[in-house]
């Protein structure tokens, strides 16, 4: 790793995964990508759906489907993830590398109540594991203490994405994976939620926050990763890349928005399946001319992509 104030780092990272039924065909979700997240602060990955910022939630965990082949590396922890065996990998998820993930229904156990799920996972990790432990992590996501009490089919999305909060967080993980942590939460929620990710921040963990919402993002984060089809096209310092941006993608996701005027990104979503190295997706989906230069600075802490960005 290239720097003690980073908790996890991505080097040249590159991922491929087969398209099932084509066994010569690959889908791309993550293309020479270099980023670090660093200790301390929320760090944001944003992009339209489909871009694949998901997937690198799931490299992060070394959970990526079999038959997936990769190039360069992910420090976490002093490993590499992609390099690490099974074994190693136990030792860093959870206390080392935690994820709250998608859909975090399908993450419970549906034949256990709630309170035993989060009583095991605690115990496995060395934390207090008494009803009135589990109950008091309940509260610190608003929850009663009778939701350890019920099954995972008889609470809401919302409910189980706040469980998962507060067990991911209890374990206190240097490293914090949210995969869109506030979809399926009303206003105040999310904002409590964004709360909790700022407490790990503070206490010193390397907060990665994995959103389609630039609302979300700019309320939360410190820094930003702008994805399209697989790239990096902008970081920077939130308060910079989602205020001004400098490249023409960033600037088409905030037309987006409610106080922009709702304006959609032109064109059709570019396949992650079989992209040309060559070409930028981006520019190509909108018509505009690009050789794909990689990032370069165009201010303190501030990258961009391609040759037309600052143009377009």
């Amino acid at each position: 790793m290239s720097s003690a104030a980073t908790g996890m780092e991505l080097v040249d990272l590159s991922i491929r995964i087969p398209l099932p039924g084509t066994p010569r065909r690959w889908v791309y979700p993550a293309r020479d990508i270099s980023l670090p997240f660093h200790a301390g602060s929320i760090t944001a990955i944003v992009g339209e759906s489909g871009c694949g910022k998901s997937v690198l939630a799931l490299a992060a965990m070394g959970l990526l489907p079999a038959g997936t082949q990769t190039s360069g590396s992910i420090f976490a922890r002093d490993i590499d993830v992609l390099a690490a065996t099974e074994s190693e990998l136990r030792n860093v998820r959870g206390r080392g590398v935690g994820l709250i993930p998608q859909s975090a229904a399908t993450h419970l156990t549906p034949v256990r109540t709630i309170g035993s799920t989060m009583a095991e996972s605690l115990a496995i990790h060395g934390f207090p594991a008494r009803p009135i432990d589990i109950a008091h992590l309940l509260r610190t996501v608003e929850l009663d203490a009778e939701t350890a009490r019920r099954y995972p089919h008889e609470v809401s999305g919302g409910m189980a994405q706040r469980v998962l909060i507060a067990l991911t967080c209890a374990l206190e993980p240097t490293i914090l994976v949210a995969d869109e942590p506030t979809s399926a939460l009303d206003a105040d929620t999310a904002a409590l939620v964004r709360r909790q990710l700022r407490d790990q921040a503070n206490r010193g963990a390397a907060v990665v926050l994995i959103t389609h919402d630039l609302v979300a993002a700019r309320a939360a984060a410190d820094h930003v990763a702008v994805m399209y089809a697989g790239q990096i096209l902008e970081t920077g310092p939130a308060r910079v890349a989602l205020r001004a941006p400098a490249h023409d993608y960033t600037r088409a996701l905030l037309a987006a928005l409610p106080e922009n005027g709702l304006i959609p990104p032109p064109g059709t979503p570019s396949s992650l399946v079989d992209p040309h190295p060559a070409v930028c997706p981006w520019h190509q989906r909108v018509g505009v001319s690009c050789s794909a230069a990689s990032l370069s600075a165009v201010g303190a802490d501030h990258l961009v992509a391609c040759d037309s960005a600052a143009r377009c």
